[in-house]
């Protein structure tokens, strides 16, 4: 991991960019995804649902969404923060 050497507090505040095509970028956004694949996997049912109105549609991500939800917060209790 590199060392990065700041001139001032305010220069520390900065974000760090990375420029298309650094082999860096590429391993910083698949950190990115796998920490959030680790923290809040998100479940949905393999393969296409098709909907015959845009209500069943919501529904149905509702559905998704609460089960998600539910999930979160059972992981949440089986390994509590900070424990």
């Amino acid at each position: 991991m590199p060392v990065y050497r700041f001139r001032s507090a305010e220069e520390m505040n900065q974000p760090r960019w990375r420029e298309p095509g650094d082999p860096e970028l590429y391993r910083a956004i698949a950190a990115l995804w796998a920490f959030g694949a680790r923290t809040v996997p998100r479940g949905f049912p393999p393969g296409v649902c098709r909907h015959r109105s845009i209500e069943s549609l919501n529904r149905r991500t509702e559905q998704w969404a609460a089960a998600n939800f539910r999930a979160f917060h059972a992981r949440r209790e089986r390994h509590p923060a900070g424990h």
